[in-house]
């Protein structure tokens, strides 16, 4: 008997992968917008009541979709501060690390990414099912100033006193994320958050062409200055070029500075 359940088992878990692998090439030709069950079961050569044991709704199995996304580039950001700890890296190499890591799995999976930094699917509310994944990347990157927190490694982050609203915001998420951590830390912590997948949307979504060409380059530089603004100090992953002190009008060819 065990041996027939275990048979079942394993086929149910390769036929939601199906259903789920169908339903992101879905996403990438069509849209989230316009996943349909039906449309899903037709490609899979099922019927539409067969495919809804599955999934009872559309909305199940964005769900579904939602939460594999969350996890894998929270499992990328996660897998990259393991391995910068364990290279030794300094707090703000740490960091980076971890912004490469997210910035290249959304690069490499652009409508996952869409599906859950994209625009909102009409119609579709979150269930609560979805927050613990999609909270992974965000609490890597608290757990490196947490870390140079203990460590006594971080500093006041830049910046003039923050407004009472926005004070009270960051208190309620120390409160429930690093009560450890300084309000004011907190506070660059969430702005910092926002502006890298602001970063990694860009790059994504279109907004970089014809503007930035080095994006990889330009997503450490970028994360670098995050992780300054957040007090981890500087990273020896984005070291200083000299090139960039030579004026827009230099020789290219000769490197030597126009007379003044």
């Amino acid at each position: 008997m065990s041996v027939i359940r275990g048979a079942r088992e394993r086929a149910r878990i390769e036929v939601t992968a199906a259903i789920k692998e169908e339903a992101r090439r879905q996403l990438a030709a069509e849209g989230a917008a316009r996943l349909s069950l039906r449309a899903v079961a037709r490609e899979l050569g099922m019927v539409s009541s067969a495919l809804y044991r599955y999934f009872p709704s559309r909305d199940d199995l964005l769900t579904a979709l939602i939460i594999d996304a969350y996890d894998a580039i929270g499992a990328a950001a996660e897998d990259a501060l393991a391995s910068a700890v364990e290279q030794g890296a300094a707090p703000a190499d740490r960091w980076v690390a971890i912004c490469r890591a997210a910035g290249e799995w959304a690069v490499a999976h652009p409508h996952e990414y869409a599906l859950i930094y994209g625009s909102p699917v009409p119609g579709y509310t979150a269930p609560l099912d979805t927050i613990g994944p999609a909270s992974r990347a965000a609490l890597a990157l608290f757990s490196v100033v947490r870390d140079a927190h203990r460590d006594g490694l971080l500093t006041q982050p830049p910046g003039n006193p923050l407004a009472a609203p926005v004070r009270a915001d960051a208190a309620r998420l120390a409160a429930e994320l690093a009560p450890d951590l300084p309000v004011r830390t907190v506070a660059a912590l969430v702005a910092a958050w926002a502006q890298l997948f602001g970063l990694i949307s860009f790059e994504v979504f279109g907004q970089f062409n014809r503007v930035v060409e080095a994006r990889r380059e330009f997503l450490e530089l970028a994360a670098a200055g995050l992780a300054r603004q957040v007090g981890l100090g500087a990273a020896a992953s984005a070291s200083a070029d000299t090139s960039d002190d030579i004026p827009a009008d230099a020789s290219a060819t000769d490197g030597v500075l126009p007379a003044k």
